[in-house]
């Protein structure tokens, strides 16, 4: 009677140790379908990469900051000036990192080439100099920086 008794102890542990693994064989398994769902979905995501394309619809207020990067005193006073007076919110006006820009630029900030395509035309930039850099520290649409071709553009025509 004794040994039937063990046996059915043995086979009760037997039966629950059984049960506790495959509970945690499960959420191994679930565990891993998580991981390796989240890295597919991760590498998956160009998003962050692309430029965001936009409907390419100009934004009702343009917010503009306008970059001395020719040298010449009051050239960005002059662009700011004529950009306000065509309703472009022109939020900074300061200078360049260096002053041997040879081309004006024009920079689209949030995914709207749109935007710099505007004010690219308002100014009479080359299209060939707008480009997208897409930044999310900054807090406006477009940023153009003044070369030294700035006497060719509409501010000072």
């Amino acid at each position: 009677m004794a040994t039937v008794k063990n046996q059915k102890t043995a086979d009760i542990k037997t039966t629950t140790t059984n049960f506790v693994l495959n509970i945690v064989i499960f959420l191994l398994v679930a565990l891993i379908i998580y991981l390796v769902f989240s890295v597919a979905m991760k590498f998956g995501d160009d998003s962050s990469q692309t430029p965001k394309n936009n409907t390419e619809v100009v934004s009702e207020i343009i917010q503009v900051d306008v970059l001395n990067g020719c040298g010449k005193k009051g050239a960005a006073d002059r662009f700011t000036d004529f950009l306000r007076n065509n309703k472009i919110d022109v939020v900074k006006t300061d200078n360049y990192i260096s002053f041997d820009i040879d081309k004006t630029m024009v920079i689209d900030r949030i995914g709207n080439m749109a935007n710099a395509k505007k004010i690219a035309d308002l100014l009479g930039v080359s299209r060939k100099n707008v480009i997208q850099q897409l930044n999310e520290d900054y807090f406006l649409d477009v940023t153009v920086i003044i070369g030294k071709d700035y006497y060719n553009l509409a501010p000072l025509k």
